[in-house]
């Protein structure tokens, strides 16, 4: 696919190659949109990451920021190589990746899948301007706080009522456990849901009468996966897909789930931790056979929302009670106009996101005349 063939009337704006084989260094930046403000994406490090993602994703921030009425615009950055690399050689990646791309003043890096507070702190330091900081160096260290799945706890109670659901009680199956999943895990777990199922990239394990959050907090510490938890049924990764639950909650990779394994889900409510981790068609799936999905630039906003108050010099505690409000209006707006309208959530969504981005792009053009 070619870059003009991603483009529609939002954008994107700019897309960055960037290659420099002294370092071994190939990256891609795409600027979506930035009529509401500069853009704030995560750079994302993996061996495969690819133009067509990193536009994709680029989309969903200008989504999500403008969803959570930020005045910041979205993109996004992708670095190949493998993010477990030793870490004076990520840290020698990721300082050429940002020296290169240090006149795009137009977009904030923050934490990704792959990277986290210690590259933004040298991002930060290489340029001067990324987000998610250490907080020894000022910054609200998203990850460290689970800001994505503080969001997502928030997300799960209003949407929980669309489905009849109480949280209390309710059975939860993450796919990923990270940043992202394993602070979904704990939040949700004091609420009162019962965690079932966790998959990483080894492999799935599984209880119906409950996993114990702060014993795989423990195994993730020490490096190991959650097959090594010494209770439940072990299967393969694939495997989440299918665990019987109320909740299931990708936190992964992109299209986990796709025409040809959506069937094999059994669940009542899907809840997107990660960035596109459904295919359009796997979506119009599950709505035809009336399970609930709360989009990713919905459900997943909190963490770009901390990104922002931290910013603007925003304190931890107020971060996190923007998370919660913003969080459970958005998802109580969708959903009702999702369920008013008959549309799937994700068109919902979007026409109630590209709005606001469209006024901010006529207002912008204006004020330039």
């Amino acid at each position: 696919m070619g870059v003009f063939d991603l483009a529609d009337d939002l954008g994107p704006a700019k897309v960055v190659h960037v290659h420099e084989p002294s370092h071994g260094l190939r990256g891609v930046l795409v600027v979506d949109n930035v009529a509401c403000g500069p853009a704030i994406g995560g750079l994302r490090m993996a061996p495969d990451v690819t133009l067509t993602e990193c536009a994709r994703l680029a989309r969903a921030m200008t989504l999500k920021n403008a969803s959570a009425g930020l005045s910041h615009g979205g993109g996004k950055s992708v670095l190949q190589g493998d993010p477990r690399m030793d870490a004076d050689a990520k840290q020698a990646l990721i300082r050429a990746f940002a020296h290169a791309l240090r006149h795009e003043t137009d977009y904030i890096f923050g934490p990704d899948m792959g990277t986290n507070e210690t590259c933004m702190a040298w991002v930060h330091d290489e340029i001067g301007r990324s987000v998610g900081l250490p907080s020894v160096l000022g910054g609200i260290p998203l990850d460290e706080i689970g800001a994505t799945g503080w969001g997502i706890r928030h997300a799960a109670e209003v949407a929980a009522r669309y489905r009849g659901l109480e949280l209390r009680g309710a059975r939860v199956a993450i796919q990923g456990y990270g940043a992202v999943g394993r602070h979904a895990a704990r939040f949700l777990a004091r609420a009162g849901a019962v965690l079932v199922a966790v998959a990483d990239s080894r492999g799935t394990v599984v209880d119906a009468g409950g996993l114990d959050v702060a014993a795989l907090d423990e195994l993730k510490a020490a490096g190991r996966s959650v097959t090594d938890y010494p209770r439940g049924r072990h299967v393969s990764q694939d495997a989440i897909v299918e665990v019987d639950c109320d909740i299931w909650i990708p936190a992964a990779r992109p299209d986990v789930v796709r025409e040809d394994n959506v069937g094999r889900l059994r669940t009542k409510l899907v809840l997107q931790g990660a960035n596109i981790p459904c295919t359009d068609g796997a979506e119009r799936m599950l709505h035809e056979r009336g399970v609930l999905v709360v989009p990713d630039f919905i459900a997943n906003a909190g963490g770009v929302i901390c990104a922002a108050m931290e910013y603007r010099g925003a304190t931890q505690a107020a971060a996190l009670d923007a998370i919660a409000e913003k969080v459970r209006a958005n998802t109580e707006t969708v959903l009702a106009a999702s369920r008013n309208d008959q549309c799937l959530p994700r068109q919902a969504a979007v026409e109630h996101a590209a709005g606001r981005v469209r006024q901010a792009m006529k207002t912008r053009r204006f004020s330039i005349m």
